[in-house]
C-alpha cells in the first residue's frame, strides 16, 4: 500500500535518524558475529607471521628416501628396503622420530578395524557385513591373509639396529644420542605387507575374465611424519576417513615387476631405455612435439600382454627419481594402455608430460579424454596458483567411483559399459575426477597442507578449483559442486548430523558436503559476491603462492585472504567455517511511501482515482445497471451546484499555494518532488542465523528490473532483523531476494515479496514394473564397440 509523508522534510529527517538507531533485538548478537576472530586464531610469531605470510624464522624438516621394492603378482604382496636421510631443520633436539604405518589400518585387531561400528536389523546382515565382523577389517580383504606391515628390521648407517615402537598406524625410532638442530640422520627399514582389494586410496583390482590384475600402490612404504612449529610431532592415527600429514624430499625408487608390465609412477623415469621396446621408444619420442596424445603402448599390445602367453616373463626394474616432493605412488599392470604428450600449457614455455595409463575397460572414454583433461587441468590450476613445478602429470584408470591422489600421478575412476557406450554422468564424472585428482597437484602436494586434520584446506580449495576448471572445459558442464544452491540441502540439515567445516577430517559426519562441497561454495561466493573477482583472484593466487613448498594452517589462508585483498572477512570465517547455521533470509513485508508533492495538478488526480476505487463497490458496479434510472436523472430539477460540483478541481488559489510552497524548497528537494520518488522499506529477517549480503531485485511496473546489493555489514547492528529504505524512480511490482542463487538460501518461498505461489507437481498414479533403461548412447546405438585405437 502506498503511504504519503508530509511534509518533504519530515522523510529527510526520518531516513537520516533511522540511520543512527541502535538495535533493539533481544536476539542481538552483533558483536558475536561481526567482531574480529581475535584469540581464536593462533598468535602471530616468527615462524608465521599476522599477514598470512611464512614468518622470517619459518622452517620445515626434510626427508630423502631411496627405495627398492619389488611387487609380486602372484601372491599380491610388496616387500622393500628404503635408506632415509632425515635432516632436522627445527630448532628442537630430537630424541626420536615417528613414522606413519599406515597399511596397520588393515590389521584385524588395530585401531581402525576396532573402532568400527555398526548395527543389525530384522533382516540380518549383508555378506559385505559378515565377512567385516569374520576377519574384522572389511570386505575387500581376504580372511586367510595377514595385512599391515611386518617390519623385518630397523638400522642406523652403521648397520646397528635402531630400537622402535609400533602404536597402531605409528611407529617411533628412538634415536640413542639424539637428533640435534641443523644436523641430519641416516637410517633404514626394510619392510613388506600384503596387498588389500582396491579401497579408494591403494591397491589391486582384480578382472577375472584375463586373470590379471592391475596395481595402484599408495602409502606403501613407511614415511617419516612431520614435525613442525604448530603441533611438533604430526602423530594423529590412521583411521582411513582423514589422509596425509608429510614432509618435502627427495626421492629415488626402483621398483621390480613382472616385465610384461607398464609402470607409472611420480617422478622421471630414468631408466626408459632398458624398460621399453624400441617401437615405444620411438612413440615416446614423437609425443614430445605432438599437440594430441600419442599412444606409447597401444591397446593392441596391451591386449596381447595380458593374454599372458609367456608364463615366465622375468623382471624389469624401472627407476624414477622425484625431487621436492612430499610423497611417492606407482600403479603397474600388463593391461595398461600408455598414451602421452608435452605439453608447453604456460607462458614460459617449460614443456610438460601428460599422460594416461589405463585397461581397454577404460576405452572409449580414456583415450579420447584423459590426456586432455590432465593438460586442461594443469593450465586452468595454474593460470589461479603458480606455473605447475613437476615434470610430468599422469592420470591412472582405477576402478570405477572416485578418485586418489599422489604427487605427479592420481588414481581416477570412471568407466563405460561393457559394449563401449556410457551415459553423460559418466562421461562428465570421469572428467571431473580427473581435473580433480590432478588438481591436487596444486593442494595438497605443492601447498602442503595437512590433510588428517583439516580436511577442507586441500578438498575445499582444490574441488573450489575443479568448479573453475569444468566450467573452462565446457560451458555447460554438470558441475556437482560450488554453486550456493547446491549445498543447500546439507546446510539444512539436522543440526545433530552438522559439523563445522573447521572440525577434524577423522571426526566429520557428511565429509564430502563437509569438507569438499561447502567450502568450495564458500570461495566461490567470496569471489562472485562478498569481494568480487578481482580482489579474490589476487588474494587466492597470493596464498597459492606464499604457500608453495610449504606447509600453512587455516589462520594463514584466513590471514592472507584478508591481507592481499584488504577485505575484513573475519565475520565470513566465522560464519561459513566454525559454525553450522544456515543462510535464510525473510522478505517479511515491504512499505511503500510517496512525497507529498504539494503540486494539486498531481496530488488531486491521485486523489480522484482513489476515491473512484473506493467508491467501485460490488453494489456500485451492479447499480450501473440501473442508473439511469434514478430520481435525478429522470428529473433534472433535482440536480443542483453540488451534483456538478468537483471536489478535485485544481483552482488558482491551489497554483498560487502550491508555488509559495516550492520556493521553499532547494533543488535538490525539488528534484525527488519533480522525479516523483518512490521510497519502500523493506524489512528482513535472518531466520537462518548466518549473515550474508542482502540482494534484491525489483521489477518495475514498465517491464524492467535492477538489482541492490547491500554488504553482510547491513546486519552488524542487529543480527535478526533489519530495515533498508529504498528509493526509486519506478514503481516496484515485484521484490525478491537472492534472485540469482548467489547465497546458498536454504528457503527461497520467503524471498519473495508480495509472496509467490508455486504449485506442488504430482503425477498421476500408476502401477508399473521398475526397469533399468539403456544409456541415450545405446538407444540410438551410436557406441557399440570400443573406439579404433590409433595407428601411432
Amino acid at each position: 500500500m502506498r503511504k504519503t509523508l508530509l511534509p518533504l522534510l519530515t522523510l529527510l529527517i526520518t531516513v537520516a535518524s533511522y540511520a543512527q538507531q541502535l538495535p533493539t533485538s533481544p536476539n542481538y548478537k552483533a558483536n558475536d558475529r561481526f567482531e574480529q576472530l581475535g584469540t581464536v586464531l593462533p598468535t602471530p610469531n616468527s615462524t608465521r607471521a599476522a599477514s598470512g605470510a611464512p614468518g622470517r624464522e619459518y622452517w620445515q624438516q626434510r626427508a630423502d628416501y631411496d627405495i627398492k621394492a619389488e611387487l609380486d603378482d602372484e601372491n599380491r604382496s610388496i616387500k622393500g628396503t628404503e635408506t632415509i636421510t632425515f635432516f632436522n631443520n627445527s630448532p628442537d633436539e630430537l630424541k626420536y622420530i615417528w613414522m606413519q604405518l599406515d597399511q596397520n589400518l588393515f590389521k584385524k585387531d588395530g585401531i581402525g578395524a576396532m573402532s568400527r561400528t555398526g548395527t543389525i536389523n530384522e533382516k540380518g546382515m549383508s555378506t559385505s557385513q559378515l565377512q567385516a565382523l569374520n576377519n574384522g577389517r572389511g570386505s575387500s580383504l581376504d580372511a586367510d591373509k595377514e595385512y599391515g606391515y611386518k617390519i623385518a628390521s630397523v638400522k642406523d648407517k652403521a648397520g646397528k639396529a635402531l630400537p622402535f615402537t609400533i602404536n597402531n598406524t605409528m611407529m617411533r625410532i628412538d634415536l640413542p644420542a639424539g637428533m640435534k638442530p641443523a644436523t641430519s640422520i641416516v637410517f633404514s627399514v626394510e619392510w613388506s605387507y600384503n596387498i588389500t582389494e582396491y579401497y579408494g586410496r591403494s591397491g589391486y583390482e582384480y578382472f577375472p575374465k584375463d586373470g590379471n590384475a592391475n596395481y595402484f600402490i599408495a602409502h606403501w612404504f613407511p614415511r617419516l611424519a612431520p614435525y613442525d612449529d604448530v603441533n611438533g610431532w604430526n602423530h594423529k592415527q590412521f583411521l582411513g576417513q582423514g589422509e596425509f600429514a608429510l614432509i618435502f624430499g627427495n626421492y629415488k625408487v626402483a621398483i621390480t615387476v613382472p616385465a610384461d608390465h607398464v609402470v607409472a609412477a611420480s617422478g622421471e623415469c630414468q631408466n626408459y631405455a632398458q624398460v621399453l621396446t624400441a617401437a615405444q621408444k620411438q612413440r615416446l619420442k614423437q609425443a614430445e612435439t605432438s599437440k594430441t596424445p600419442v599412444m606409447i603402448v597401444t591397446q593392441a599390445e596391451a591386449e596381447k600382454a595380458e593374454k599372458r602367453e609367456n608364463k615366465n616373463p622375468g623382471k624389469k626394474t624401472w627407476i624414477y627419481k622425484a625431487d621436492n616432493v612430499r610423497d611417492f605412488a606407482f600403479a603397474s599392470s600388463r593391461k595398461f594402455i600408455w598414451d602421452a604428450m608435452q605439453q608447453d600449457v604456460y607462458k614460459s614455455g617449460r614443456k610438460i608430460w601428460c599422460m594416461s595409463v589405463y585397461p581397454k575397460e577404460g576405452n572409449p572414454l580414456w583415450e579420447q579424454y584423459s590426456t586432455r583433461a590432465v593438460a586442461h587441468t594443469l593450465k586452468s590450476y595454474g593460470a589461479r596458483t603458480f606455473e605447475y613445478p613437476y615434470p610430468v602429470a599422469i592420470s591412472c584408470h582405477s576402478i570405477a567411483g572416485g578418485g586418489m591422489e599422489y604427487p605427479m600421478i592420481s588414481f581416477n575412476g570412471g568407466r563405460p559399459e561393457e559394449d563401449g557406450t556410457y551415459s553423460e554422468a559418466t562421461k562428465y564424472g570421469m572428467i571431473g575426477v580427473i581435473i580433480h585428482e590432478v588438481g591436487h597437484n596444486f593442494f595438497p602436494m605443492i601447498v602442503n597442507s595437512d590433510e588428517r586434520q583439516w580436511a577442507w584446506m586441500d578438498e575445499g580449495l582444490n574441488t573450489f578449483c575443479q568448479y573453475l576448471a569444468e566450467k573452462e572445459w565446457d560451458y555447460n558442464f554438470p558441475t556437482r559442486r560450488g554453486e550456493p544452491n547446491q549445498i543447500t540441502d546439507y546446510m539444512s540439515s539436522d543440526k545433530s548430523v552438522l559439523t563445522p567445516i573447521m572440525a577434524s577430517a577423522e571426526n566429520v559426519i557428511g565429509l564430502g558436503p563437509n569438507a569438499y562441497g561447502k567450502p568450495a561454495t564458500a570461495l566461490n561466493i567470496l569471489r562472485e559476491t562478498v569481494m568480487g573477482r578481482e580482489l579474490f583472484d589476487h588474494a587466492f593466487k597470493e596464498y597459492a603462492t606464499r604457500w608453495r613448498f610449504k606447509s600453512p594452517t587455516p589462520a594463514d589462508f584466513f590471514r592472507t585472504m584478508e591481507d592481499a585483498s584488504g577485505v575484513d572477512l573475519d565475520w565470513f570465517w566465522k560464519g561459513w567455517f566454525y559454525g553450522t547455521e544456515p543462510v535464510d533470509q525473510d522478505l517479511v513485508s515491504v512499505d511503500w511511501f510517496n512525497i507529498d508533492t504539494q503540486n494539486p495538478e498531481i496530488e488531486k488526480e491521485l486523489a480522484r482515482k482513489e476515491d473512484a476505487r473506493r467508491k467501485t463497490t460490488m453494489s456500485k458496479i451492479q447499480d450501473a445497471k440501473t442508473k439511469g434510472e434514478t430520481v435525478v436523472a429522470q428529473d433534472s430539477t433535482m440536480a443542483d451546484f453540488y451534483n456538478r460540483y468537483d471536489p478535485f478541481k485544481v483552482t488558482d488559489a491551489d497554483r498560487q499555494k502550491y508555488e509559495q510552497y516550492l520556493s521553499t524548497l532547494t533543488e535538490s528537494e525539488k528534484d525527488l518532488i519533480r522525479n516523483n520518488t518512490n521510497f519502500y522499506t523493506l524489512s528482513v529477517k535472518n531466520k537462518g542465523g548466518l549473515p550474508m549480503p542482502v540482494i534484491v531485485k525489483m521489477d518495475f511496473e514498465d517491464g524492467t528490473d535492477s538489482v541492490a546489493v547491500f554488504p553482510a555489514e547491513i546486519w552488524r547492528f542487529n543480527d535478526a532483523q533489519i530495515n533498508k529504505v529504498i528509493a526509486t524512480k519506478k514503481k516496484v511490482v515485484q521484490w525478491t531476494l537472492d534472485p540469482y542463487f548467489q547465497i546458498a538460501d536454504i528457503d527461497t518461498e520467503n524471498n519473495a515479496f508480495p509472496r509467490v505461489a508455486k504449485p506442488t507437481r504430482f503425477q498421476i498414479f500408476k502401477q508399473q514394473q521398475m526397469r533399468r533403461t539403456p544409456n541415450p548412447m545405446q538407444q540410438e546405438g551410436t557406441g557399440a564397440g570400443k573406439i579404433t585405437t590409433p595407428k601411432n
